[in-house]
């Protein structure tokens, strides 16, 4: 076997359809595009989602919001919550122990005007503070 002898197998490959070329090619005059009308012209091109005129489905479906994706803090105010400004070490795990927090929840923020107070009490880095 060489290159030069290497052929496509029987039936693989077939010739394009050449349109345009006269009555007796079967695809002559119109060449497959019908009579008149937008699509039978030259340049013509449909829109990506066009749909007859109908409202197009992206269109036709309720738009619901948009989700960040940078984490914010869980929220405890100290002065509501005064069971965690109580605390003698304050760490998720003391603060689970006082508050219903989701497992899903990876860091907190204390905020309030005695919120400073207790940065001395704080053992955990996921635990932030800001007061006034």
């Amino acid at each position: 076997m060489a290159l030069e002898t290497l052929q496509p197998a029987e039936g693989s490959t077939k010739n394009r359809k050449r349109v345009g070329r006269g009555q007796g090619s079967g695809t002559g005059k119109t060449a497959g595009r019908g009579n008149k009308g937008q699509k039978s012209r030259s340049g013509y091109k449909r829109k990506r989602n066009f749909e007859g005129g109908q409202q197009p489905l992206a269109k036709r479906m309720p738009k619901i919001g948009f989700t960040s994706r940078t984490i914010k803090p869980y929220v405890i105010n100290v002065e509501r919550i005064k069971s965690v400004a109580e605390l003698s070490e304050i760490t998720m795990d003391s603060i689970r122990g006082v508050h219903k927090l989701s497992k899903s929840v990876t860091s907190v923020k204390l905020v309030g005007k005695s919120a400073k107070d207790l940065v001395s009490k704080i053992k955990d880095e996921n635990i932030l503070v800001t007061g006034k």
